[in-house]
């Protein structure tokens, strides 16, 4: 790719996004260059609980979170922590993120929320055909496992949500839990079981595969750090990497958690937090999860997966820079052996990565605010995985200058005020 080819895009992250985007635009015959500080797809992409859901479509604001967080900050189990020494910096996102808790705001967010998610199951599987990694890919269910079954119930605004997006909902009871999931704890007696969705078997694995696509359809690949983002005088882009300096016409920021610090020095002030999330991964389980599984209480999800079963969870809030707290992952690991008690002594491994999280549920998607050729894709928060295909569509549609079919309006960079 000509590093001044007004064609071109340089893409700036290389996650599910990134990636995403790259093979939409490379497969319209638009030239594209990915890089990132990570092998493609190898960070936070490929450390998540592997859902793929058109149905991901509840905010994770809703009526009454406001009561319950409390709770979860102060049990040392709970699924939320904020650092002490972040907190100041944490109250005004958190104060957003409460003030998005209306139902008529759930509703709004929602709506928008199922534009970046519907038919994620079937654009995955066109990025992997012809792959011979088609099975990477499989049908499954979301299983939301109760212990209380009066806590089981579909007529809830999430379920009402979800129905809304074109989900089947039901509640099922102990039998019927027991016979979908063997290897659960009985302690679970009942569940609301999201049909019409999938899983993917190894998200890391599916990321190199679309990555190594990517390469074979032309697209150019650097592994770099970006350090900086500059406009040009003549126009165009300068993107300082370490060793070298790269120029672009256009560019695509979908860089996760690290987009708003790259983008801060060219005045665009966003409210993104670096939102940490802890996997482990049990090698020969000996156990199976044949879907993914929610603990509705711990709020962490367990799916078996190539090599092991995954249990995934947590949002710890301390900032960008805050290295990971072992004893997260050490707390899913004994929740995960809870839920399912076969899991016994297998060998654990840990994982932590953080989400770029805004205070309403939903990404930034869309060319920055008084800044031309400079475009935003990031911020998907717990949902990047499952938002990645269409938002990769949506902005192959911008950047060739075709208009989404879709409302761009919630996703603007602006909504939160000047930037």
């Amino acid at each position: 790719m000509s590093p001044e080819s007004d064609a071109g895009v340089t893409i700036l992250g290389g996650g599910a996004v990134g990636i995403c985007t790259a093979l939409e635009l490379v497969e319209r015959g638009i030239p594209v260059r990915l890089i990132d500080r990570d092998a493609p797809g190898q960070g936070a992409s490929s450390g998540n609980a592997g859902v793929i859901s058109p149905f991901s479509v509840v905010p994770q604001s809703m009526p009454g979170v406001w009561k319950k967080a409390p709770g979860w900050l102060l049990d040392p189990l709970g699924p939320v922590a904020v650092r002490a020494r972040h907190l100041p910096r944490f109250l005004p996102w958190a104060l957003r993120f409460v003030l998005n808790g209306s139902e008529a705001r759930a509703r709004a967010v929602s709506a928008a929320m199922d534009g970046l998610t519907a038919g994620c199951v079937d654009l995955y599987r066109r990025h992997l055909e012809g792959t011979g990694h088609e099975g990477l890919v499989r049908d499954s269910c979301y299983v939301l496992a109760h212990r209380d079954p009066a806590l089981a119930s579909d007529r809830g605004l999430d379920a009402e949500l979800r129905r809304m997006a074109g989900a089947r909902v039901e509640v099922i009871g102990a039998d019927a839990l027991r016979e979908m999931e063997p290897d659960l704890s009985p302690e679970f007696r009942a569940a609301v079981v999201v049909h019409g969705q999938a899983r993917a078997l190894s998200p890391g694995r599916l990321m190199a595969v679309l990555a190594e696509k990517l390469r074979a359809l032309g697209g150019e690949v650097l592994q770099r750090e970006v350090r900086a983002l500059r406009p040009c005088a003549e126009g165009g882009w300068q993107i300082e990497c370490e060793g070298e300096t790269v120029h672009a016409a256009r560019v695509v920021v979908s860089a996760g958690a690290w987009s708003a610090r790259l983008l801060a020095p060219l005045g665009l002030r966003l409210p993104l937090e670096a939102e940490r999330g802890y996997h482990v991964m049990f090698a020969d389980p000996g156990v199976t999860l044949r879907n993914s599984v929610m603990d509705t209480d711990r709020k962490f999800v367990s799916s078996s997966m190539e090599g092991g079963l995954r249990a995934a969870g947590t949002a710890e809030f301390g900032g960008l820079d805050a290295l990971p707290d072992p004893r997260r992952a050490e707390t899913i690991a004994g929740l995960a052996r809870q839920m399912v008690p076969g899991l016994g002594s297998a060998a654990v491994t840990t994982w932590s990565g953080v989400r770029p999280s805004f205070p309403d549920s939903l990404p930034v998607i869309g060319e920055m605010p008084g800044h031309p050729g400079l475009y935003g894709a990031f911020g998907h928060s717990h949902y990047g995985f499952m938002m990645a295909p269409r938002t990769g569509r949506i902005m192959a549609d911008l950047l060739r200058g075709a208009g989404p079919n879709i409302d761009l309006s919630p996703y603007r960079a602006d909504r939160f005020g000047s930037v």
